[in-house]
């Protein structure tokens, strides 16, 4: 325990001297030789971005940062999914929702002065969606998570007139209006694009709230106010984004004052914040899920009753008593009860190891198996330790006769790897993006996303029976009937058991006293527009 506190201390000292070095910490600095005092905005959080191209990122990390530097299509509601006008300010479809045009808003600027516009639009979904359009560089997970591969259900956009762009789509979808409001859909400016090529997601450019400064990589990003805004004005004029990987290092620095607001607090640490005069405690609204992939392409994972033991092995009960202070429920299907179309009905796999050996036994591994066990090494919402989440779990696995070796990688590379399968047991987790089921469980089980390099399947579980399903209620419009069909799948998936779903968390965010205006979204992020710092 000394050890850590004088690691966690010596830590805080080299933050704070980069920082000094950097933007001045979370004090003001001088605008100008005038006296004016800059408003800045320190906020911290465990990883830095993988990039700033927000259609070529996945994580939270990055696009906290692209949400305060783009706007999308249509917007959520600060306290809900409910879709709302954006850059689109009406919209309307056929009669067999195959095609929606949106009426776009007028004298809107890039940051880089040039206009916003329909062809601007149709510019960045072409470039998204045509593989071979030459600016198609990337992966472009998310498109494909949303829309079904390339050029996926999109089969055209047109420009109708300067402000009025029309989608032409193969099928109906369901959630396509919710889809539009995520922030990894949010509009580049094309002539940034021509201009940075590869090199844009250094170099983004937006029309949103604040505008891109500079990245130092692994220590800060940094964006400051768009004077030009079309909606209402930032209240501070820099937003400083640091990457402090330790959560204890980083309420550290809260304390201290050096930061303004975190992310990633330690569960245990909820009461410390409480009883800090200085500081408050804010609570995310609860759309996620943390779960253990089981890449069922992998010998012995491939064993729908070893992955059946795997999840009996696992003590969920004990994990969220010891890392999350109560903050989190034990998840049984793979989205959260919050949302419409959950099936509380299934019934989840019980801790009962005698069990887990009978299965491994049945399935001809009666003395177990030596495999791999993936940790993240950041903290994520539905994560908050979780190097101490892996090795509680090692130690279930072991009771049962399963021993893993702990592997863990820099978050990009281990996304990467996720994403190309280079793993046997692999943890993970996701938040909701738009607030539907499908955002859960066609992203993340559906055969479709087990594309080698953009998977978001990371278990590569194929089942054609729930793909019929999952494509059968994103054509759907009658609510109930989607409903009924992701609560069939939920069944078929408990049963064949690719993941050990593990927890629905409500992560707790820390901030100072003087900050005001900040409001968690269930989403996961949300524009820092009307964070306000009081002197």
């Amino acid at each position: 325990m000394k050890v850590k506190r004088l690691a966690a201390a010596l830590f805080l000292v080299l933050a704070m001297m980069v920082n000094i070095v950097g933007c001045g910490g979370g004090d003001n600095a001088a605008k100008d030789a005038g006296g004016d005092k800059e408003k800045i905005f320190v906020f911290a959080r465990s990883g830095d971005a993988s990039g700033l191209d927000p259609i070529n990122v996945t994580d939270g990390e990055s696009l906290y940062v692209t949400q305060q530097i783009f706007d999308t299509l249509l917007e959520y509601a600060e306290d809900s999914t409910d879709v709302e006008p954006g850059l689109a300010t009406e919209w309307e479809s056929s009669k067999d929702g195959k095609e929606w045009t949106l009426k776009l808003r007028e004298g809107v600027k890039f940051h880089d002065g040039t206009p916003f516009n329909a062809e601007a639009v149709k510019f960045n979904f072409d470039r998204w969606r045509d593989e071979k359009n030459p600016y198609h560089q990337g992966d472009f997970s998310y498109y494909t998570y949303m829309f079904g591969g390339f050029p996926g259900i999109i089969q055209d956009v047109a420009a109708v007139d300067e402000y009025t762009v029309k989608f032409v789509l193969t099928q109906s979808q369901a959630p396509f209006l919710a889809n539009l409001a995520m922030a990894t859909f949010g509009i580049s400016s094309p002539e940034a694009i021509k201009q940075h090529g590869e090199d844009y997601f250094k170099n983004p450019v937006g029309t949103g709230p604040f505008k891109f400064v500079k990245w130092e990589k692994d220590q800060q990003i940094v964006v400051e106010k768009y004077a030009e805004y079309w909606g209402a004005k930032a209240k501070v004029d820099k937003v400083v984004f640091r990457t402090i990987p330790d959560n204890s290092a980083r309420l550290m620095e809260l304390q201290s004052g050096t930061i303004d607001g975190m992310i990633g607090l330690n569960p245990d640490d909820v009461e410390t914040v409480k009883n800090d005069a200085n500081l408050q405690l804010l609570m995310r609204p609860s759309m996620n899920i943390g779960y253990l992939a089981m890449n069922t392409e992998k010998d012995f994972l491939k064993e729908q009753k070893i992955r059946q033991a795997i999840n009996h092995a696992v003590n969920k009960q004990a994990i969220i008593d010891a890392f999350y202070a109560g903050l989190a429920k034990p998840a049984k299907n793979p989205m959260p009860p919050s949302l419409w179309g959950y099936n509380d009905e299934v019934k989840g796999y019980e801790y009962d190891p005698a069990k887990a050996k009978a299965l491994l036994a049945e399935a001809g591994y009666p003395d177990g198996f030596e495999t791999t066990l993936w940790a993240m090494p950041v903290a994520r919402p539905y994560m908050p330790q979780p190097k101490e989440i892996a090795q509680a779990i090692q130690q279930d696995l072991a009771k049962v006769g399963i021993t893993t070796k702990i592997v863990t990688y820099d978050w990009e590379t281990y996304i990467e790897k996720g994403e190309n399968g280079e793993h046997d047991l692999y943890l993970f987790g996701w938040t909701g993006d738009n607030g539907d089921p499908d955002n859960f469980i066609y992203v993340l089980l559906d055969k479709s996303n087990t594309v080698k390099g953009t998977a978001g399947n990371v278990a590569f579980y194929k089942n054609d029976r729930v793909s019929s399903l999952l494509v059968d209620a994103q054509k759907e419009s009658d609510q109930s009937k989607r409903d009924a069909l992701y609560k069939e799948a939920q069944v078929l998936i408990n049963e064949d058991a690719p993941w050990v779903p593990l927890v629905h968390s409500t992560p707790p965010i820390a901030a100072k006293k003087s900050i005001s205006g900040w409001l968690p979204h269930a989403t996961g992020t949300e524009g820092f527009v009307g964070v306000d710092k009081a002197e």
